[in-house]
């Protein structure tokens, strides 16, 4: 892998092995603090229990109310932080005069999927009661994104504010939660040396975080393999059993709350994802479809999870696309 692609989209992936996730951890945003027309502030939106909840604001220090895109981080809702914005959205911003936002949520298995989704919720109605006054934002125009857990957020945001955003983008993202895909043990991780479960537990549940690091990245990263080899990723992040508990996870799944309301969307997915099957952007689309939502797909042929493997041309161009759309939707 070519760690100079990292500088035109670093994310992180949902699902991914520890390799992939310690290369992509690293984010170019910092550098953007030492340009003076375009700075980063932080902001605390919520605080629970003494924990708070902060969003980066990326914008340039003019008087203007500018658009805005709310960035979701990936890691499987167990890893990653918000400091992980891609850096060719910052660059979209600088050039359009946009306004981003990267949002804190707190992480599992710690906290649960219902505070994940409360914490997007307040962040998102915190961006749009705040943002005007706090950073000048022009919240009418607002388009949500993110990579894997990010974009299943991103897609969750469509039915869990209102009104929802002017648009979504999904990266790798997914539609539902309970399916095979993430009930059943993943044969391609149990290939390497299965975890034990007092050594998967050891590395996490000291107490919540938002966001990890060099420090607690490790131990959250096995955990993750764990829920990976076991099939045990939604009962741990729910405290539900999915197939009998399908009824109270269908608020927590974008596919099965799908209205002509929804916001027009736009999906990148790798055709040989392993971690997120291509199948969970394709039934979102055609979900979308059947309501009459506009909506765009764009897979790449053999693309992995963050489309790893892929045709590289073809990847800088769909990511391209991604920047178009954001701006198009944001665009009067």
């Amino acid at each position: 892998m070519n760690c100079g692609y990292r500088n035109r989209f670093a994310v992180l992936p949902l699902l991914a092995s520890c390799s992939i996730l310690g290369l992509l951890l690293c984010s170019d945003a910092a550098s953007d603090e030492k340009d003076a027309a375009f700075s980063k502030t932080v902001h605390t939106f919520k605080t629970v229990e003494q924990l708070k909840l902060q969003a980066d604001v990326y914008r340039h220090e003019d008087a203007a109310n500018r658009p805005v895109v709310v960035w979701l981080h990936g890691g499987a809702l167990i890893m990653g932080s918000r400091e992980g914005v891609p850096q060719i959205l910052l660059e979209l911003a600088k050039q359009r005069r946009f306004v981003v936002v990267s949002l804190d949520y707190r992480l599992a298995p710690e906290a649960k999927l219902p505070d994940i989704i409360e914490d997007l919720a307040d962040g998102l109605n915190w961006v749009r009661r705040s943002g005007p006054e706090l950073f000048r934002a022009d919240c009418s125009r607002l388009v949500v994104a993110g990579a894997s857990a990010g974009g299943y957020l991103a897609l969750m945001s469509g039915i869990a504010i209102d009104p929802p955003p002017t648009a979504i983008v999904s990266y790798w993202g997914f539609g539902d939660i309970d399916g095979d895909w993430t009930t059943q043990p993943s044969e391609a991780y149990r290939k390497g040396k299965l975890i034990e479960e007092d050594v998967a537990w050891s590395g996490v549940g000291q107490q919540v975080l938002t966001g990890t690091n060099q420090e607690n990245g490790a131990g959250r990263a096995t955990f993750f393999l764990y829920l990976k080899q076991t099939g045990r990723w939604v009962d741990v992040l729910t405290g539900l059993e999915p197939k009998q508990d399908r009824d109270k996870l269908t608020p927590f799944c974008p596919i099965r709350n799908v209205s002509p309301k929804f916001p027009p969307t736009l999906f990148l997915h790798g055709t040989a994802d392993r971690d997120v099957p291509v199948e969970q952007s394709r039934s979102m689309a055609r979900e979308l479809e059947r309501h009459g939502v506009a909506h765009e797909l764009i897979t790449i042929e053999g693309g992995g999870h963050s489309l790893w493997g892929g045709d590289r041309q073809l990847i800088d161009q769909a990511f391209q696309r991604s920047m178009e759309y954001i701006s198009e939707r944001l665009t009067p």
